[in-house]
């Protein structure tokens, strides 16, 4: 054999010998990442996870969710730390959790409004379906209107009744965009009237206000130490059945509204999560439910405890965004 043939034979080995460990990298990293991933799952949660609170401080709801993560946090080992992030009708908060990190340290609240009503009533930078993996439903919301108790009007068909006499619009607060301001117009239309709105960026400023006598009529969930102090006075519930804690109180169908109220308060994430993690959060959250803090928190609050897993609360809002897209097009 020549040199110029036993030279060619060794670059041909060499070349071989390169072409075998330049596909063993993209192996090896591929399974590097998977075990890293895999490990990151298992160590699932290793540092605080934030919580999206789409709400400013100090209403009823926002007090139930800190509540409620403050429990969790017992089960799943690190601290869950609330962030306020308020506006646009919640919509701000949701759309920060679709756009976190799917790595489970950034999950946040989930409810009825900015997931199945706003979206059809202006543009949001989030698809509720699909952008998002429910984790699991605590609560749900006593929703209605109310008046000041030294308010004339002691029934809906009161404020009705007055709406058609009076050439005054009657003010109401709300959140801005959503299901209670929806109602309110509903209503309004149906029985060929005109209320004036007045945006809030949640329930607790618009009782505020209404304490302070700067508007008529609150319409959203409520404070309910103002009701049994005797401050505010509560006329009709947005439910779809009648509420355990005010089961004296008519709800919108027996009144002669068919207009769906479908509540929920929930555990939402971005989409893409480990199962996993989402598996770990659901187990933590679930217990959550059953601590004795927490039972006695919501009755006080009066916000009805109702559970669903993962599973039941992705199908439940599926169906709810169906109801509302027929119901509001």
């Amino acid at each position: 054999m020549s040199a110029r043939q036993a030279g060619k034979g060794r670059s041909a080995i060499l070349g071989r010998r390169i072409l075998f460990f330049s596909c063993l990298i993209p192996l090896f990293l591929i399974t590097a990442s998977g075990y890293s991933r895999g490990s990151e799952v298992v160590n699932y949660p290793m540092h605080p996870v934030n919580f999206i609170i789409p709400l400013p401080p100090g209403g009823a709801s926002e007090l139930a969710i800190r509540l409620f993560i403050k429990q969790a946090e017992k089960h799943l080992g690190q601290p869950i730390v609330p962030v306020n992030k308020p506006g646009g009708g919640l919509t701000i908060g949701i759309a920060e959790i679709a756009r976190a990190k799917p790595d489970g340290y950034t999950i946040g609240f989930s409810a009825f409004g900015p997931m199945t009503v706003t979206p059809f009533l202006q543009q949001v930078p989030y698809h509720p379906i699909n952008d998002f993996k429910q984790i699991m439903q605590f609560g749900t919301f006593n929703s209605g209107l109310i008046v000041n108790t030294d308010s004339p009007f002691k029934s809906l068909p009161d404020v009705i009744a007055h709406a058609r006499r009076s050439p005054k619009k009657l003010t109401f607060g709300s959140v801005a965009i959503g299901l209670n301001m929806t109602i309110m117009k509903k209503i309004a239309e149906q029985e060929g009237i005109e209320f004036a709105p007045m945006p809030f960026p949640s329930a607790g400023p618009a009782e505020v206000s209404l304490l302070g006598k700067h508007i008529d009529m609150v319409a959203g969930d409520f404070n309910a130490t103002f009701i049994e102090a005797g401050q505010t006075r509560l006329l009709a519930m947005f439910r779809d059945e009648r509420s355990d804690e005010y089961p004296q109180i008519p709800i919108l169908k027996e009144l002669g509204y068919n207009i769906p109220c479908r509540m929920f308060m929930a555990v939402q994430g971005p989409k893409g999560m480990p199962e996993g993690v989402v598996k770990k959060l659901e187990e933590a959250f679930t217990r959550a439910t059953k601590e004795p803090e927490f039972i006695k928190g919501m009755k006080q609050l009066r916000f009805p405890i109702f559970y669903r897993n993962s599973q039941q609360l992705t199908e439940y809002l599926a169906a709810s965004y169906e109801i509302y897209k027929e119901f509001l097009k």
